[in-house]
């Protein structure tokens, strides 16, 4: 061979061997990086994220312990292989990234992709077209965002809680096992704004609010369902109507949520068909538990403010009580039922040693 043809071969020689390195740099370097690893005892709410098998996984709704695959319950989607493809349990998050959204309004209108950089500094990203609603409040509507695309927030833990077990168990004694610390701070995630926001003292007031007013319609957490169950609870005039049956919706869970429209608003909130299931109320602690921070958190009843806003903003236990059953009970309808309230509340502020505050009654 001559040597020009000798350099020529060799050179393309190198040529290919360099292509065949460089191919696969290129592939790896190109791989999505793993989010933070799966954790079977963490709570995952729809659109955060985790690593497992070198692959990210997005949760579509409220999970514990559930291994992310595209089996199961089918809560987990599989949002493609990460990392070096090496068959690990997931890897650690990588570049930081930056975000330039513009800050949530209040009464804005939102449609499904927008993402907004809350007050908390944390972003969110609208699931569903809607009008302005909380980020950490109205979860159905919008998913935490991180700036590398992952989920930008993890849920609390349980012991996060203000109220211990020891605590929680000193406040019901005689309670059904049904409702179970562990089903309450498990349920947190789905509202993190609760208890959680203030001053120490405020954060305890509203624990104590909540689960006085939950003691009260319930009987100290014994009662699941309401005794009575023959009343119609089903609003016909509504389009999606009564499909688990005419008297299907009636109290159930912690604030004892009735009526169609009701389950199927508080469905809608937390990503669970309601409507159809109302008797998971009944069967699963966390999700009765989540209907009942579901309507603390975002209804006014007959009131003008939502518990949790009625806590947080120093307008008083007495508001409270009228957001859930003014109606029956305030401006002297029932006083024998809001004293019931008032000393409930007092007596676990007492448990968790912080003073009740002002406008006790109303």
């Amino acid at each position: 061979m001559s040597r020009q043809r000798l350099i020529a071969f060799l050179t393309a020689l190198a040529v290919a061997v360099g292509l065949a390195i460089l191919v696969p740099l290129a592939s790896t370097a190109s791989a999505a990086e793993c989010t933070t690893p799966y954790s079977s005892s963490a709570v995952y709410t729809g659109g955060m994220t985790a690593s497992y098998n070198s692959h990210n996984w997005q949760a579509k709704w409220w999970t514990q312990g559930e291994t992310p695959s595209t089996g199961g319950s089918g809560v987990w989607a599989d949002q493609g292989s990460c990392g070096s493809g090496s068959g690990g349990t997931g890897g650690t998050t990588g570049g930081s990234g930056s975000c330039n959204y513009p800050a949530w309004a209040a009464g804005h209108n939102y449609v499904a992709g927008d993402i907004v950089k809350y007050t908390n500094g944390n972003y969110y990203k609208a699931s569903h077209d809607n009008p302005g609603y909380d980020p950490v409040i109205s979860t159905w509507y919008w998913d935490p965002y991180g700036c590398n695309g992952g989920g930008g927030t993890t849920p609390p833990s349980n012991g996060s809680f203000v109220v211990s077990e020891a605590q929680f168990n000193q406040m019901f004694p005689s309670r059904n096992s049904f409702y179970s610390y562990s089903g309450l701070t498990a349920a947190l995630s789905a509202y993190p704004g609760f208890a959680t926001t203030g001053s120490d003292t405020v954060k305890k007031q509203e624990a104590a609010a909540f689960l006085a007013n939950v003691s009260h319609e319930t009987g100290g957490l014994v009662y699941i369902t309401e005794i009575d169950k023959s009343g119609n609870y089903c609003d016909t005039s509504r389009s999606y109507g009564c499909p688990a049956g005419t008297y299907a919706y009636y109290g159930r869970g912690p604030i004892q949520l009735s009526w169609n429209f009701n389950y199927k608003a508080a469905g809608d909130a937390l990503g669970v068909n309601l409507l159809n299931n109302p008797s998971l109320v009944e069967t699963d602690s966390a999700i009765a538990w989540k209907t009942g921070l579901w309507y603390w958190n975002t209804q006014t009843g007959p009131g003008t403010m939502t518990g949790h806003n009625a806590m947080v903003n120093g307008a008083g236990f007495g508001e409270t009580i009228r957001s859930i059953n003014g109606s029956i009970e305030c401006n002297g309808g029932n006083p024998a039922q809001v004293q019931s309230r008032i000393n409930a509340y007092q007596n676990f502020v007492s448990i968790l040693g912080v003073p009740a505050g002002n406008n006790l009654s109303c």
